[in-house]
């Protein structure tokens, strides 16, 4: 990007931001995500990094927050409240504490660190010991004066205890953040809900609009708490663990969770242990400050435009960011579905980076408005390939041209077409490079077979040695030497591997046919309800549409895939090549679980996402991709995605890992 292109995108990145940081923090209106608006805003301070003369007073990186709301009395900081650099990658870590290095000509420094709250900043001021004025940030210089609604918060002493061994200055001023606890959260959503009244989007909006109100009474309703971050006056502390142990001595609780580190390695683990504990903690937080420890240099270091050198933001990996689309390119699976796909500029989201994103088919294009050079929002969920939620239409490039469905297989060449009443494009052609390549593949995950790749498997189709899943049975290792990259001992090890998987669960080997509209969840079903290969494949169409999670449409799969002969041949030449299918063990007992249905989110701490579905399934439940009025559980980890939103809005019951963990232990 030249300086003509980054002048023309800085401008519109700033005018975004402000459109929506105005709507956050004066209208008190969330119009996008925090991490989405984090992601731009970490673009933009990167583009002023690589040109510095772009910098401009009015640039959303040079000042904190926003107006002040006028029916407030109007607050002047003695000194400004600044905002933070922020950080997504162990990688700028480290740059910034080099830049830290560099600066203070030090080769070594101390770290003060503690979790970012993500509630509302607020400044303290004493006087004679006594809570005189509370203000907001605001932009920075100027805030809004709450002192009456913070007055009415507990954890705030209206009198600051007297320090040890040191007198107590006239005027001191505290900093910290005001925020509502997750369990007081869902206790007063459970009473709004009772009382017929809307409930509260999050703990952080509940608490910027407890305090912003002007009845004192309403903020005394709320259950809100406030910790210490930044002890402004001198009171003769040298560094931020003597200041956090000042806070206690005055009265005030400092953030929990903080510790001093002595080395990049002991911040990392503390983050990462951060991160892990972070669903369990009674407070939302979306990163972590790292802090130089000793005062003086902290102090030395000092301000570039709004933002201290001396800290830092390492935030946790987003579950949304923004980007730009490169082009877009289609992909044709096993069963000849072409399927749009995003090619993104690399960025980091739910801790990897990304250069992928599902775009799913022409429909989910066109209603996107999706094209190429566009700024969208991606988000994730789990472990699953991001998609594109939005698209920021008017950062949109002058020139740009509406995506057109393909005419021809991007893999063949031969004709696509549309079948009646569906939104996929297929390739015409059934003996398609990729549709073979595709299907083997997915046989051979079904199958759990280790050491064989794509790139494998293609070797082994263009040299004729594979043409379907069953053939990879009969390769032999001198097969495998005719290829490149393989010499005797590798050869050995795949065929040994291979071997090792003949045998194989019902319900697996549903999976590995690659029966249309069947997926994991509704193969386990017919396995454990039909028991045998043989049953399933006798079963009528209505007996098929019977079975609990089946239904009319799959039922019709399963019954046309049985029918047709080339796939009776297939299903004979497994069981020439001498793969076994075990009988499903049907289960009869009780169990905790028995007709409840599971969608998974986020990230789990103790267990693997596998290993709570084969839970949940041995305890009788099941486990679906999406949130339904079906659904009876959505068991939520860390970082959890829009299945968790949707979970809310249909009021379907939420479980934490803890509570999952002990209604298992019941069972």
């Amino acid at each position: 990007m030249n300086k003509t292109q980054a002048k023309e995108r800085v401008e519109k990145l700033r005018q975004v931001i402000e459109k929506h940081r105005y709507a956050y923090h004066v209208l008190d209106e969330q119009t996008m995500s925090d991490a989405a608006l984090d992601s731009l805003k970490h673009e933009l301070y990167q583009l002023e990094q690589r040109y510095p003369d772009l910098v401009t007073p009015d640039s959303p990186t040079q000042r904190v927050g926003g107006k002040p709301l006028a029916k407030f009395h109007k607050v002047k900081h003695t000194q400004r409240m600044l905002s933070m650099e922020d950080v997504f990658t162990w990688e700028e870590f480290a740059a910034w504490n080099e830049r830290v290095l560099k600066r203070s000509e030090l080769t070594h420094t101390n770290f003060f660190c503690m979790p970012k709250l993500d509630g509302l900043a607020v400044s303290l001021v004493y006087e004679d010991g006594l809570l005189h004025v509370a203000a907001t940030r605001g932009d920075g210089e100027v805030g809004e004066d709450v002192t009456q609604n913070v007055r009415t918060i507990s954890a705030v002493p209206l009198r600051l205890h007297e320090p040890r061994g040191r007198p107590l200055p006239k005027r001191i001023e505290i900093r910290g953040e005001i925020y509502l606890p997750l369990k007081a959260f869902e206790k007063l959503n459970k009473k709004l809900v009772q009382a017929g009244e809307p409930t509260l989007a999050n703990p952080r909006n509940a608490a910027a609009g407890s305090i912003r109100q002007l009845d004192p009474a309403m903020s005394a309703s709320r259950p809100l708490s406030f910790v210490a971050w930044d002890l402004v006056s001198d009171l003769g502390q040298q560094t931020e663990e003597e200041e956090w142990n000042l806070l206690k001595e005055l009265g005030l609780r400092p953030a929990p969770e903080s510790v001093v580190c002595h080395s990049l390695e002991e911040v990392s683990a503390h983050w990462k242990s951060l991160h892990t504990r972070r669903d369990t903690l009674d407070f939302w937080i979306d990163g972590m400050v790292v802090r130089v420890n000793e005062n003086a240099l902290y102090a030395r270091l000092g301000v570039v435009g709004k933002t201290p050198r001396g800290l830092v933001a390492w935030k946790f990996p987003a579950q949304e960011a923004t980007t730009i689309i490169k082009r877009i390119e289609w992909g044709v699976g096993r069963t000849g579905a072409l399927t749009p796909v995003a090619i993104v500029e690399p960025t980091w989201i739910g801790g990897t980076t990304v250069q992928h994103a599902s775009l799913h088919n022409m429909d989910e294009i066109r209603r996107l408005d999706a094209r190429e050079g566009d700024t969208v929002i991606l988000y994730k969920a789990g472990d699953i390939i991001p998609k594109i939620k939005g698209v920021l239409k008017e950062m949109r490039p002058k020139v740009s041209h509406a995506v057109r469905p393909p005419t021809q297989c991007p893999v063949c060449g031969s004709v696509v077409e549309r079948k009646s009443g569906e939104v996929v494009i297929f390739c015409t052609n059934r003996r398609c490079f990729s549709q073979d390549r595709e299907a083997i593949l997915h046989a051979v995950r079904a199958f759990g077979i280790d050491g064989i790749g794509p790139q494998t498997i293609a070797a082994l189709l263009e040299s004729r040695l594979i043409q379907r899943p069953p053939d990879m049975f009969e390769l032999k290792p001198a097969d495998l030497l005719e290829l490149e990259g393989f010499a005797e001992v590798s050869a050995n090890k795949v065929v040994e591997e291979i071997q090792k998987h003949k045998h194989i669960a019902l319900s697996d080997f549903l999976i590995a046919l690659g029966i249309r509209n069947v997926g994991e969840q509704t193969a386990i079903d017919l396995a454990n309800h039909f028991g045998s290969l043989v049953t399933i494949m006798g079963a009528s169409l209505e007996e098929l549409q019977n079975v609990e999670g089946v239904g009319e449409v799959v039922g019709q799969s399963v019954r046309e895939f049985f029918d047709k002969e080339h796939h009776q041949k297939l299903l004979e030449a497994y069981e020439r090549a001498g793969v076994v299918i075990e009988h499903q063990k049907q289960h009869r007992t009780k169990k905790v679980f028995d007709g409840k249905t599971f969608v998974l989110t986020g990230t789990l701490s103790t267990l693997s996402r596998e290993e709570a579905k084969e839970a949940i399934r041995h305890a009788g439940g099941k486990v679906t991709s999406s949130v339904s009025t079906k659904t009876d559980y959505v068991l939520a980890g860390a970082e959890p995605g829009s299945k968790f939103d949707e979970a809310k809005r249909l009021k379907v019951a939420i479980l934490s890992e803890h509570g999952f963990l002990d209604m298992l232990r019941g069972s």
